[in-house]
């Protein structure tokens, strides 16, 4: 089996594709979509998303120091798409999409009433990396879709149709493969 080497990329694949939704201190909302967001922390509850600094959002978390992480399903691929590609500067996402904004309990800004899971975080730390400044950010809540809860209380993630981010392509998450730990398990 033959190997090439490239030059140093990210090819870190695949990745969660999120809609981040956050708000100025004038009240104005936005959608951003980003892929490089990822759990850091269990004890306290925290995660990073990576922002170019030209971005509309950028400047809106900056300066509430507040944003939501909105899970992506297959019904949401078109509009974590069009997030992706479109400036909160032009266009009220959230309008155009026909998106719900649902008030969150922890943080001011809104999250989206159609994901199955929002994440309200608090910035802590912001990293200035080079291209991409990373906001460290602890969790204060996260509200989850009550329609995906069974009987016993049990909320079913995995059956929300989630999506992933690889290389340029959305795909849906694949088969099950077995539970962690299963490696060891007798």
């Amino acid at each position: 089996m033959g190997k090439q080497t490239w030059k140093a990329g990210n090819m870190l694949n695949p990745v969660p594709a999120v809609m981040v939704s956050c708000q100025d201190k004038k009240g104005n909302t936005n959608i951003i979509t980003v892929a490089w967001a990822g759990t850091i922390c269990t004890n306290p509850p925290m995660l990073s998303i990576s922002v170019r600094p030209e971005r509309h959002s950028y400047h809106m978390i900056e300066e509430t120091g507040e944003f939501v992480v909105n899970l992506t399903t297959k019904d949401l691929v078109y509009a974590c798409d069009y997030c992706g590609v479109t400036s909160g500067r032009e266009v009220d996402k959230f309008e155009q999409l026909h998106l719900t904004k649902v008030p969150m309990d922890c943080v001011s800004c809104p999250g989206i009433g159609e994901s199955p899971v929002n994440i309200q975080c608090r910035v802590v730390e912001k990293k200035e990396l080079g291209s991409h400044h990373m906001f460290i950010a602890e969790i204060l809540g996260v509200t989850v879709e009550d329609s995906h809860m069974d009987e016993t209380g049990r909320f079913h993630l995995n059956d929300t149709g989630l999506v992933m981010y690889s290389h340029g392509e959305y795909y849906a998450l694949g088969e099950y493969l077995g539970k962690f730990g299963y490696s060891i398990k007798k």
